[in-house]
């Protein structure tokens, strides 16, 4: 198997990266329906059905979209607002559809009366989980795969997840860490008995065991100000750190750790599922660079 990889080096809107990902989702569940036996048996009678699945092209290969948005609060399903719609650019002047955790900064989301810009946009998303923040300083990566062919579980998926993002972590000297709430941790002292924080948030989306959304990596402090803007995740009293905030130097970039974070992903994969008496997936051979044009 052959894994795509885009990496888009700027700051991004997150609503084209929103549209690239579903455009990439429809196309993997598109074609699991058509290779689906139910589909191909309905087409006509059993040599028409199997031509038809001797001609159908092989699945569309997965993908990982490493990003950096522009600030933004996304909420999960567990925090949608009272209408499940929010248009970032609000030309009817009606009043943002807020969920119970972003009124606080209701201020934050929304123009100043002098026309000055909002600090951050809002967007809800079908993924799993709470509030959480995303932008600059922090690595986002989501990934578009058919679970089925990698031999993984919902639960084995955002264990692997976890799992990269700790491996990766491990390359930095830092220890990474689950605990009974979601996301990646670390404590914030170099002997290790500091409180715990998180470094990283979790939550995905699965149709018919196509992923989407994934992770989010803080590297600078930067988004420090926003998340104490909320109770992310919906944690009350538990605060978030970045590789620089526990001491990793300011010489890594976000994209230093997008390509990390794809290389221990792949490592994962094909070490705990691909491999191995009992693995059920197919192997990833190969990861490949694409541009955002080749995917559209």
């Amino acid at each position: 198997m052959r894994l795509a990889h885009l990496h888009l080096p700027n700051t991004t809107p997150f609503a084209r990266v929103s549209h690239l990902q579903q455009t990439l989702t429809t196309r993997l569940l598109t074609h699991k329906k058509l290779a689906s036996p139910g589909s191909l048996s309905s087409q006509g009678p059993l040599d028409t059905t199997n031509t038809l699945a001797k001609n159908l092209p092989p699945p569309p290969d997965p993908t990982i979209i490493t990003f950096t948005p522009n600030p933004v609060y996304t909420t999960g399903r567990r925090d949608l607002p009272p209408s499940n719609t929010s248009p970032p650019n609000n030309i009817n002047n009606t009043p943002l559809s807020l969920p119970p955790a972003l009124e606080p900064i209701r201020s934050i989301l929304t123009p100043g009366k002098d026309g000055t810009p909002a600090r951050a946009e809002y967007h809800p998303t079908l993924r799993g989980g709470q509030t959480t923040y995303h932008g600059p300083g922090q690595m986002v990566a989501y990934t578009i795969l058919d679970l089925k062919r990698l031999g993984l579980t919902p639960r084995c998926h955002i264990r692997v997840l976890e799992n990269s993002v700790i491996d990766l972590l491990g390359g930095f000297g830092v220890k990474g860490f689950t605990t009974e709430d979601p996301g990646v941790w670390v404590r914030d002292t170099a002997n290790g008995n500091g409180d715990a924080k998180k470094i990283t948030a979790v939550g995905v989306h699965l149709r018919r065991n196509i992923s989407s959304f994934g992770i989010g990596l803080n590297v600078t402090q930067e988004p420090m100000w926003f998340f104490r803007q909320i109770v992310a995740c919906g944690l009350e009293g538990k605060e978030a750190t970045s590789l620089q905030g526990v001491g990793v130097g300011d010489g890594v970039s976000v994209d230093d750790v997008a390509d990390a974070f794809v290389m221990k992903f792949v490592e994962r994969v094909n070490a705990d599922f691909a491999c191995g008496e009992k693995a059920l997936g197919e192997r990833i051979d190969e990861v490949y660079r694409v541009r955002e044009e080749d995917l559209i």
